[in-house]
């Protein structure tokens, strides 16, 4: 069994990279995450690098228990972060071991790679998701038959355009593998390429 874990951290720090070198009118770019600009995304998924589990479980009951809710407070207030924080944390070795409560190393690649590509595409940047992490995401994804977002993949058959990986049978759909993960996660591309829903 891969660890996939040991591509978390690589993915946040070539996020950070690509950020810390991206001019600040980035940050405020919109993502693949409706609502969300990239400033969003990037406090949202370096939340377990600045709440401990008591800090969390009091953010969830003032969002009422709900998560959707807690994520857009969060992303909102602490999106205004000074850049250099936000950086620090997407580096964090507390972020980088961090897994979701019973999601355990699979749901922490999904949450790093799938945020990530959510920047990386949106601003037209190379993914810093490392290409057997991203065949692994895809792995999982398509093991799943669309279920973890409910994606149709009835007819589908998605291939990989910069590698022989595919699945499926039916309608052909090809893109880059990274552009395939943010697909089967429910976004829409800049292209206007969307899988339908179930």
């Amino acid at each position: 069994m891969t660890d996939l874990q040991q591509w978390v951290a690589p993915t946040f720090e070539g996020l950070a990279e690509l950020l810390a070198a991206a001019p600040t009118e980035a940050w405020q770019a919109q993502s693949l995450c409706e609502k969300w600009q990239v400033r969003h995304v990037v406090a949202h998924v370096t939340m377990p690098a600045r709440f401990t589990p008591e800090q969390y479980g009091a953010e969830l009951a003032a969002a009422g228990g709900d998560f959707t809710v807690l994520s857009d407070t969060v992303a909102a207030r602490d999106g205004a972060l000074p850049h250099d924080e936000l950086l620090a944390q997407l580096r964090s070795p507390q972020l980088h071991a961090w897994q979701p409560p019973g999601g355990g190393a699979a749901g922490a690649l999904s949450h790093a790679a799938i945020h990530s590509l959510d920047i990386t595409i949106a601003l037209d940047r190379p993914p810093t998701v490392p290409d057997p992490a991203a065949t692994a995401l895809l792995e999982l994804l398509t093991d799943s038959n669309g279920e973890w977002f409910g994606i149709d993949l009835t007819g589908v058959r998605v291939l990989a355009g910069d590698t022989d990986w595919s699945w499926g049978s039916g309608e052909p759909v090809t893109a880059d593998r990274g552009e395939l993960i943010a697909l089967l996660s429910g976004r829409t591309l800049p292209d206007g390429r969307a899988l339908r829903r179930r």
